[in-house]
């Protein structure tokens, strides 16, 4: 059930940006450019839901796709979770400015201090092809992300 949100729209260029990932590695979206890229927001690790997305993301790769999550949690924080469960994907921190990312993708619920379930697949040129917002408490599905992924020439 996708949420009313004003996200980074279809056919626009997404908003570039560089994080770090669990390993203090600064990642970003341009370093992809001539790949597909899979964006996932997610609210915060070691929580119910975004535990099982992310599972099935490790656990059903993304073919021919860079997959790449983001939340507000600390670099610390995704390293644990990531050594924790296996997640060998960047897990990028939005830690500060807190939701910097998440507000230029039009996901950051303001009052909660976190981002919505929001994701947004871009093409090699940088251009978002595909995106869905679910509220907090509505797992997104990954069948939806191979279905919007093989759409893309």
């Amino acid at each position: 059930m996708p949420v009313k949100a004003h996200p980074a729209e279809v056919g626009a260029l997404a908003p570039d940006f560089e994080l770090q990932d669990q390993h203090g590695t600064p990642v970003s979206l341009s370093q992809f450019r001539g790949s597909k890229v899979v964006l996932v927001f997610y609210p915060l690790a070691f929580s119910g839901i975004c535990h099982s997305e992310l599972s099935a993301l490790r656990d059903q790769p993304l073919e021919g796709a860079q997959l790449l999550t983001v939340s507000v949690d600390s670099m610390f924080t995704h390293r644990a979770w990531a050594d924790r469960e296996g997640y060998t994907f960047p897990l990028l921190s939005d830690f500060w400015p807190h939701g910097q990312v998440a507000r230029a993708y039009g996901v950051l619920d303001e009052a909660k201090g976190f981002a919505l379930r929001g994701t947004f697949v871009i093409d090699g040129e940088g251009v978002i092809r595909w995106s869905v917002v679910n509220p907090i408490s509505s797992a997104r599905d990954v069948a939806d992300y191979v279905k919007a992924l093989a759409d893309i020439s």
